[in-house]
């Protein structure tokens, strides 16, 4: 891993500290031999996973984010229902839930004000609840049922990065450990899951040799005030992510959006001063991937004629989408629940750059803070 004398600041320096972060939480809670992913911090017996009828995430910002990806993921390997709120407008909607129903609260501080009032909204029905948090003892992990923290390391920069991965890489170990107690996975297929989680933090180092790359493309794009960052399906909420910190960290106007929604609207605004930064991933393996993937060549080429500079993260040798996109960043191959993981590095590290040439404070953006405990 890169020295930590080459890190200016610590945005760029938790960036980098991804691989270990994702070891960390993921290695302690699996057993390949096994074929079993434990949790038992979570105090969510088997019995209870078998019971239940919905899934609630509840947070804000980069963490609610992290959330939409695990409604993916949960949905797709155990077949619970999940519903994504943010934090600030849960309790305002009087959320329908209960004994059979869990929530789980997603804050790296766990000192967030608006996710613990979800908190506590969501125990007052009687719903079981479990908090993901990256500090040891916080208020929600107190609070909660039950606690899964995230080994990500103390997180200094604002804007969120390790924390991130980590969370995302607890909601995969969530969805595995709920298939595997409704009996949706059998041994074998989960120590497959298990050796591709365990694989993600080598992967990361792979892909943080990006950072070169992204650096020039920030260079080349730091005046621009406008960006447009699209995904499909479980990349829909890395594009938003990715946008996020483009907007917290640089200042610079940018917008998450699902791809097939820009013939809604946001293509009137698509032209050669606008780029577009595409999620363009391809797991061979999966036949919905590989239509999604379909789908995105065709929007490319359709940016491409209307004179958009794209830039393109597409999967480790895909020369198609090299000839079409003006820029691509290659990652390597991953499965596609587990691609997200890998997909948001380089939009971090692009970032992070675009703010350093802009001149910015990188790790203390004007008008925000680590943890939001005021409503």
């Amino acid at each position: 891993m890169t020295g930590e004398a080459q890190f200016r600041h610590h945005m760029i320096k938790e960036i980098f500290e991804q691989p270990r972060g994702l070891h960390d939480t993921i290695a302690p809670r699996v057993s390949m031999e096994q074929g079993a992913v434990h949790l038992e911090e979570s105090r969510l017996s088997p019995e209870k996973v078998r019971a239940l009828s919905r899934i609630n995430i509840v947070a804000s910002g980069t963490s609610r984010h992290a959330g939409m990806v695990g409604q993916y993921m949960i949905q797709e390997l155990s077949g619970v229902p999940v519903d994504v709120d943010y934090a600030s407008e849960f309790e305002y909607r009087n959320p329908i839930t209960g004994p059979s129903e869990l929530a789980i609260l997603i804050t790296q501080s766990g000192e967030t004000a608006d996710t613990t009032g979800a908190l506590r909204e969501a125990k007052s029905k009687g719903a079981s609840t479990i908090a993901i948090s990256n500090v040891v003892g916080s208020t929600i992990a107190r609070e909660a049922d039950g606690v899964l923290y995230t080994y990500a390391g103390k997180e200094t920069s604002i804007a969120s990065t390790k924390a991130f991965t980590a969370q995302m890489a607890v909601l995969y170990l969530i969805a595995l450990y709920v298939a595997q107690a409704k009996q949706e996975l059998n041994r074998e297929q989960i120590q497959q899951h298990i050796a591709e989680l365990l694989a993600l933090s080598g992967k990361t180092e792979s892909t943080l040799k990006c950072r070169e790359q992204c650096e020039v493309l920030a260079k080349t794009f730091h005046k621009v005030e406008d960006f447009l960052f699209l995904g499909r399906a479980v990349h829909y909420p890395i594009a938003m992510d990715g946008a996020l910190k483009l907007k917290e960290v640089s200042y610079v106007h940018a917008e998450g959006y699902p791809t097939g929604e820009t013939k809604h609207g946001p293509n009137a605004l698509i032209d050669e001063t606008l780029p577009v930064v595409i999620l363009a991933t391809c797991d061979r393996n999966d036949r919905g991937s590989v239509l999604r993937y379909e789908k995105t060549v065709a929007n490319i080429e359709g940016f491409r004629k209307q004179g958009s500079p794209v830039i393109a993260v597409a999967t480790e040798g895909d020369q198609q989408i090299s000839r079409l996109a003006a820029h691509t960043i290659f990652i390597p191959q991953a499965a596609e629940l587990l691609s997200p993981i890998l997909e948001i590095v380089p939009l971090q590290i692009f970032a992070y750059y675009m703010a350093v040439y802009r001149g910015l404070d990188v790790d203390r953006p004007r008008n925000l803070t680590k943890s939001v405990t005021v409503e």
